[in-house]
């Protein structure tokens, strides 16, 4: 054994490899594999063409959740491609032996909400799924990663996957974080310091006194917004919070299981002058509750202020133009008071309990604004279960909102959530590419505080200002 220091990274990645092949990639074994509906399909049909079975169906885990309704689930699926999607799901499931969480199973949710709050995701494990945000799984002191179809099909196959080895990157934020900045914020600001393609080529960890004080539920957050600067994963070492967030839940190791997998998961950290190809240091002071203003999730700036000009941003002026013109801003734009449509509080970013305690504790004792429509969209039953049980239901209906059934819902518009074209949506999930969330549609990303903010205000608001108008009532501002 090497006695040089090691990173997380190179810890997990190492101890994963079946074959390194030379001046090629590695054959990298999988613990578990999560699938959903809409790109597992055309893998299936693969399988069954070549006459192959999966090969460790206990490590494969289906949920329904990018095309599924998030009202009346207990009807049949309207569109057809959907329910068909859907169908497939479950009679793929049926046939080779897989765990399936479809519509009004309890355990059903989002992909990236429902493996966490099971215990399916573990430290020092590799986790796949056919979808980009994989990469929320990281926080567990995993690497996890998005695959294409064809991969898919070879993890299926084989439990195995070719991937060529990352580079790595660790991006430290040290200090203490101001009132209202949340891990979406945190995430947001990182992005919009580093660019959409700033971490290209690498896998990065997360370090500082700000992830170490940060929640699980946070650490995900951030983990699943690395990919929009080009990450290939994000992860956090795993801690004592790690584990008091895993102890106890279903899947879980219990007993002599789990004494044994805590003295493995506490050396899950990187060795002291264990060297990174690129490191950043941010501090917390300097981020402020952030809003995006155009068209990738680079694209944004703290709540107060304004819209840089294009001599101020990288990219040529006419990409940045053009994105201006479809969002309908203008440069020097103030973001505080532009008028909001849609509010989207939910998916696999924010779509966890902690997310609806922030929202909740917003719009407690207001009302919705007229002009609002609102989509409160929690990632799971669990998650849709602890809303009622906490009293944030009783706070929703008070206030004007309904509250949807679990889903990906108005995330990326595979549902029928999609925000009309021209419309404003304050959104807490993760990417704001033109149509993403419905044709000509534009989206402000924010956390979950800012949507609470834009919700009962009607416009862009900084949340900090309904804060401390509480604070006044209480007589103690």
């Amino acid at each position: 054994m090497s006695n040089t220091p090691s990173t997380l990274f190179d810890k997990v990645w190492d101890a994963h490899v079946v074959r390194k092949i030379e001046d090629g990639p590695d054959v990298f074994f999988i613990d578990r594999h999560f699938i959903h509906e809409v790109t597992s399909p055309v893998a299936f049909l693969g399988l069954q063409t070549r006459g192959i079975d999966v090969m460790s169906p206990e490590r494969t885990f289906a949920t329904a959740d990018h095309n599924t309704p998030t009202i009346n689930q207990h009807l049949p699926v309207q569109d057809l491609l959907s329910a068909n999607q859907l169908n497939q799901l479950e009679a793929n499931s049926a046939k080779y032996g897989i765990s399936h969480w479809g519509l009004n199973n309890p355990k059903n949710g989002i992909v990236h909400v429902v493996g966490p709050e099971n215990g399916i995701t573990l430290p020092g494990m590799t986790i796949v799924c056919g979808d980009s945000h994989t990469s929320t799984h990281g926080a567990f002191g995993a690497i996890a990663f998005g695959i294409g179809t064809s991969e898919v099909e070879m993890v299926l196959s084989s439990q195995c996957i070719m991937q060529p080895k990352p580079k790595k990157m660790r991006i430290s934020v040290n200090g203490k974080l101001g009132r209202a900045v949340t891990p979406k914020d945190v995430a947001l600001y990182i992005i919009s310091k580093m660019t959409t393609s700033g971490a290209t080529g690498y896998f990065v960890e997360y370090a500082g006194d700000v992830f170490e004080n940060m929640s699980m539920e946070g650490r995900m957050t951030v983990c699943n917004m690395s990919i929009e600067m080009g990450a290939r994963g994000g992860m956090i070492a795993p801690d004592q919070t790690t584990f008091d967030y895993i102890n106890g839940r279903e899947k879980a190791p219990k007993g002599e299981a789990w004494d044994k997998a805590l003295i493995y998961w506490k050396t899950l950290k990187t060795d002291t002058n264990a060297t990174f190809d690129l490191e950043f240091t941010f501090d917390a002071a300097d981020i402020e509750p952030m809003i995006t203003y155009g068209t990738n999730p680079g694209m944004g700036i703290g709540i107060t202020k304004h819209i840089p000009l294009s001599g101020e941003v990288e990219g040529g002026k006419a990409s940045y133009e053009k994105s201006l013109n479809y969002m309908g801003f203008h440069e020097d734009d103030e973001m505080i008071g532009k008028k909001v449509d849609y509010v989207f509080v939910g998916s696999c970013t924010n779509g966890r309990i902690e997310d609806f305690r922030a929202f909740a504790s917003i719009i407690k004792g207001r009302k919705k604004a007229d002009n609002v429509t609102a989509w409160i969209v929690p990632g799971s039953h669990v998650v849709e279960q602890q809303i009622k049980e906490e009293g944030i239901l009783d706070i929703l209906h008070e206030a004007g909102f309904q509250l949807r059934q679990p889903g990906c819902s108005a995330c990326l518009a595979m549902n029928d959530d999609k925000v009309p074209a021209g419309k404003y949506a304050v959104s807490t999930s993760n990417r704001n590419f033109e149509g993403r969330q419905g044709p000509n549609s534009r989206t402000l990303l924010a956390s979950p505080l800012v949507a609470a903010a834009a919700a009962v205000t009607g416009v862009v608001t900084d949340p900090r200002e309904l804060m401390e108008e509480e604070l006044e009532v209480a007589g103690t501002y």
